[in-house]
């Protein structure tokens, strides 16, 4: 199964959701992440991840039209302004909205770097919950 991770700037909750999917569930799914706009990767996130074995160094920020002529089966919005603003996609995949919260924005007004870290943890896990559940949850 072709799923997409789309979030606003492809930099931190669409990328771990792709780091997920491609450490838990490689066997079922291809996944692949991208923005509305590219803002690179979020060095938080890369480190999140990092701590819980995943390494997304590799990935990029990207937009839909980087990736290429994929078919994807479903697209899955990780933030409110990607699923309103969600492009159009050929062959018509399903659509499905699972916000999460925004780490950046969370963490944006905290100044102890662990206290910053603490917020993107619980997302990361959140987010990794969410993807252990696919493609079975796709079906609620």
């Amino acid at each position: 199964m072709n799923i997409l991770f789309l979030c606003t700037g492809n930099s931190c909750r669409s990328q771990m959701a792709e780091g997920w999917a491609r450490a838990l569930k490689p066997d079922v799914l291809t996944a692949y992440s991208a923005g509305i706009e590219k803002h690179g990767l979020n060095p938080y996130a890369v480190r999140a991840m990092q701590e819980a074995g995943v390494d997304i160094r590799g990935q990029q920020s990207q937009t839909v039209a980087d990736i290429g002529p994929v078919e994807f089966d479903v697209v899955v919005t990780v933030c409110g302004h990607a699923d309103e603003n969600c492009p159009v996609f050929t062959g018509a995949p399903r659509v499905v909205h699972q916000p999460f919260d925004d780490p950046p924005r969370l963490a944006a007004d905290l100044t102890d770097d662990e206290a910053k870290m603490a917020v993107y943890r619980r997302v990361r896990d959140e987010i990794r919950q969410y993807v252990e559940s696919l493609p079975g949850s796709l079906d609620t």
